[in-house]
């Protein structure tokens, strides 16, 4: 029986090969847009550190999955500039009236895509996303989980708006 998976398997992974399947991604945000410089988000929420997380997954997945270049100002084609509009905290669950075990955190932000002459070219407004996590008794361990939940937040952001920019294009 372990033989025959075995088989199978090695039988799918040839298939995939050798039929041209690939992976989505590639390519460039924009036909006109080579080069790309992240400008720092915009941060109207109280959450501190969050510009650091979206925009560093921006960059990471502008990185990974297209083939734009992310450069400095002085050299990119195109700007990538945004604002965190708000992070919000609603409670999922509470063991007791006074004691919560589990938040939802909500961002929401816009981004646009702007050319060396000052045009945008591309914008999506209010764009939001959530992540639940479990609230510790623990101020270190709480503050940990909240910040994971963000970076979680940031990084599906990111894989949609940069998604969304190539498809429009």
């Amino acid at each position: 029986m372990k033989n025959l998976k075995w088989i199978l398997y090695t039988c799918l992974v040839v298939f995939f090969a050798s039929c041209g399947y690939q992976f989505e991604g590639g390519g460039y945000i924009n036909k006109d847009v080579s080069s790309v410089a992240v400008r720092a988000l915009k941060n109207k929420s109280s959450e501190t550190g969050a510009v650091i997380a979206f925009t560093n997954a921006l960059i990471q997945e502008i990185i990974q999955k297209t083939d734009t270049k992310v450069e400095e100002e002085s050299h990119a084609s195109a700007f990538l500039e945004g604002t965190i509009k708000e992070i919000t905290f609603a409670t999922l669950s509470r063991s007791t009236t006074e004691s919560v075990m589990e938040r939802r955190i909500w961002a929401t932000m816009d981004l646009k895509l702007i050319n060396r002459e000052g045009e945008v070219i591309w914008s999506a407004s209010d764009f939001t996303s959530y992540e639940d996590y479990t609230v510790s008794q623990d101020n270190l361990t709480d503050e940990g989980n909240k910040k994971a939940a963000v970076d979680k937040i940031a990084i599906r952001i990111a894989e949609k708006l940069i998604s969304k920019l190539m498809t429009n294009f």
